[in-house]
């Protein structure tokens, strides 16, 4: 026993704890003595003193800190804000724009990288700090000019001409956290193996010291590429399309309210009424709990101010105003449509007003099927993809896609990304256009249930502390499949991580029930949270039977629900 724990000379050996807690004091000391922001510096340096003192909550604090470098993939960085590698900061955002503009040099020996950023707590700093590493490392970067929507910065990168594109944003996540979403030349997000190949770039920058930062050199643009949006955005809405509209809108405390306001203007819509005490941007978000109009009671500030001012309709942007959430009157309430009506709603519109016939609609594996529905009956291509827009935008042809997510791409001619502007102006058209026939955005999606079925889908996620558990879940479902779900036999499951001949490999599974039922479970690929997507469809006899076949396709929807939330339990 002693000669365990001691050496020939008598003194202690090391625990592992105490070996485990000198290397993470090692490493904290390193990353501080490369940290070039002071205030960075001066959180980690505390942690690490007391770490020295045998703190064990602060070598806990060191170990979350140093668990690993803030994975970069195709949705970028995302994390809390803070010191140490697996947060966000300056080290690791000049790590990530260095590791990027490396991989551009391959092909690009000058590359051109716009900017642009939101109005979170040090995203100004962040799209800085990447201008300076693409100007020192000899390429040239363009920021835009102020804080602006991330559709704006995905217009700009096509519409410059540029390599590459970053926003600085964390979209809807939390206030505590910021996020670096990386586009390509072709105005889309990257996809593998573009991610792959950064971060490996990323991975040999041994120190921050080691990156070149320009002092300056970088342009910073004025508002004509935002004037260009503008103008792009107004005309997804036909000249001639009626104007009669009134609308509550709101920003959730981020950038968009400014940027839609004058996109209304300028289409010729009547100012929508914004929700006044979150119309400007506020980094502490400080009406919300969760900044996500998903979320319940995110909008409810803006449904008040309905009630008491009888718009025809409600419209909220997420705070980086890249997705739109709709709420309409009903019944004297107002209530809020989900993803995939809105889906719906926007696609039925685009055929309305007519399409070329190589047109292409797209949709994620989670959306409704609804959309390939009606994309047949109108015989054009409908593709389904992956989550997000990094792949919906890719579908070659597309002419209108969506997930059900509340994002949607209704110009991807000029924005290769959901951009909730443009989302809500044309949702504005079609409402506009319902109400001067006397009909109303709940008529359309009724005539759309009695056309191809009543499609009910519904969604829940479970939050974790630990990812492991995911895995754990995800693992067990893999290892004792279901044979039924709700008292139906489940007639075919996909897992999607073996990949297809249409879809990419992704950590998912898919659950085809015997009545033509879907089931989805993945982990979510931003936040620690297990997703399930559930669809039952409905069919309709005709008008009249539309009520029972609504009712029927809840209660399916129901009992699904309940048996996957027994299956997904932790």
């Amino acid at each position: 026993m002693y000669a365990a724990r001691h050496g020939r000379n008598g003194t202690t050996a090391p625990s592992a704890a105490e070996t485990l807690a000198q290397e993470l004091i090692d490493a904290a000391q390193a990353w501080v003595d490369d940290d070039p922001d002071h205030e960075t510096r001066v959180e980690l340096g505390t942690a690490l003193a007391k770490a020295k003192q045998g703190d064990a909550a602060a070598v806990a604090d060191l170990a979350d800190r140093f668990s690993g470098l803030l994975e970069f993939g195709t949705a970028g960085l995302r994390g809390a804000l803070g010191a140490g590698p697996n947060r966000m900061n300056r080290s690791v955002v000049i790590r990530a724009a260095a590791g990027l503009t490396a991989y551009l040099k391959a092909t690009a020996p000058e590359p051109f990288v716009v900017i642009g950023y939101d109005a979170r707590r040090n995203s100004d700093v962040f799209a800085r700090d990447t201008a300076a590493v693409v100007v020192g490392a000899g390429g040239r970067a363009a920021v835009l000019p102020h804080t602006l929507p991330t559709p704006v910065l995905a217009f700009a990168i096509r519409h410059l001409g540029a390599d590459a594109g970053v926003m600085v944003t964390a979209s809807h996540n939390p206030p505590q956290d910021n996020g670096y979403k990386v586009y390509l030349g072709d105005g889309s997000q990257i996809v593998p193996p573009a991610d792959v190949e950064i971060g490996r770039k990323i991975a040999r920058i041994a120190a921050v010291a080691d990156v070149p930062l320009a002092d300056d050199g970088w342009e910073t643009l004025g508002d004509d590429v935002l004037a260009a949006y503008l103008e792009a955005t107004a005309a997804v809405v036909a000249p001639e399309s009626p104007r009669d509209l009134s609308v509550v809108h709101t920003a959730l405390h981020g950038v968009g309210s400014d940027t839609l306001l004058r996109v209304f203007d300028l289409a010729g819509f009547p100012a929508p009424t914004p929700v006044e005490s979150q119309q400007h941007p506020d980094a502490d978000f400080p009406t919300v709990s969760f900044p996500n109009p998903e979320e319940p009671g995110a909008i409810d500030a803006a449904l008040d101010l309905a009630r008491s001012t009888h718009p025809d309709l409600v419209l909220a942007n997420d705070p980086d105003a890249d997705r739109c959430a709709v709420a309409v009157p009903d019944g004297g309430e107002w209530h809020m449509l989900r993803g995939d009506e809105v889906g719906a709603l926007l696609g039925s519109h685009v055929l309305e007003r007519g399409v070329d016939d190589d047109a292409v609609f797209a949709c994620s594996i989670v959306s409704s099927r609804l959309l390939a529905a009606m994309a047949s009956a109108a015989g054009i291509r409908h593709e389904e993809t992956l989550t997000g827009f990094k792949w919906i935008a890719r579908v070659e042809g597309l002419r209108y896609g969506y997930e059900e997510a509340l994002g949607y791409c209704v110009d991807p001619g000029h924005v290769r990304d959901k951009d909730g502007v443009s989302a809500c102006l044309l949702m504005a058209e079609l409402a506009a256009t319902l109400k001067a026939q006397g009909r109303t955005l709940t008529d359309r999606l009724d005539e759309l249930a009695v056309a191809h079925g009543v499609h009910a889908t519904d969604a829940f996620s479970v939050r974790v502390a630990d990812l492991s558990l995911i895995g754990t879940v995800m693992a067990r479902l893999r290892e004792n499949p279901p044979q039924a779900i709700a008292g139906l036999s489940v007639a075919r499951a996909d897992d999607l991580a073996l990949g297809s001949d249409r879809l990419p490999p992704t950590d998912g599974l898919r659950y085809y029930l015997e009545d033509n039922s879907r089931v989805i479970v993945r982990p979510s690929g931003t936040e620690p949270k297990l997703k399930v997507y559930l669809e039952v469809i409905e069919p309709v006899a005709d008008a009249a039977a539309l009520a029972e076949s609504k009712a029927a396709a809840a209660a399916r929807l129901a009992r699904v629900r309940e048996a996957m939330g027994a299956l997904t339990t932790l």
